[in-house]
């Protein structure tokens, strides 16, 4: 006959799921801030990346950086180049190389889509952020055409006006 215990135990408490915000997916790994500023960001896609342990170790430190990174499909495949993902500082001799070409994973129908766009004139692809998503790293790449330095002044002009629209409606908010 089993025998039962009298005693009751409490339950472990758990462990905070929001123990690391860039694992969990709540705030950005790496972001390209630059993209936005020497580049009209037309469409955006989410891509896996193959990665080698040390470098998801090394992204989950934030030392990701995609600068001066950009996408390049060759024959069907859709590859990372310039990326920067520093070194895991307890790593062996396995470690990852820093700029090392990575490959993205992406369907063969939204390659084919991006081969015929990115043969437009003008037009490249730019990493925009890395993130996790559950577990996973991905990137968001975007379909971006080159702004011209009037372009630039533009929107910079247009982001000043918003900008004092915004204070004097705030205000005249606080006045009455």
């Amino acid at each position: 006959m089993a025998r039962q215990s009298s005693h009751q135990t409490k339950p472990s408490p758990e462990k905070s799921p929001r123990r690391d915000p860039t694992a969990s997916g709540q705030r950005d790994a790496a972001v390209n801030r630059i993209a936005s500023h020497n580049y009209f960001l037309l469409e955006k896609f989410e891509a896996g990346v193959v990665l080698t342990g040390t470098e998801v170790k090394s992204i989950r430190g934030g030392l990701a950086n995609l600068k001066d990174a950009y996408g390049l499909i060759k024959g069907n495949e859709l590859w990372l180049l310039n990326a920067h993902i520093g070194p895991y500082e307890h790593g062996n001799i396995h470690n990852h190389a820093p700029l090392r070409t990575r490959k993205l994973l992406m369907h063969s129908e939204e390659i084919r889509k991006l081969i015929g766009k990115t043969q437009q004139k003008g037009l490249t692809l730019i990493p925009v952020r890395m993130y996790f998503k559950g577990g996973k790293v991905k990137l968001e790449l975007a379909l971006a055409k080159g702004k011209q330095l009037w372009d630039k002044r533009e929107t910079e002009r247009r982001r000043t006006a918003d900008k004092e629209a915004r204070e004097a409606v705030a205000r005249g908010r606080d006045r009455k």
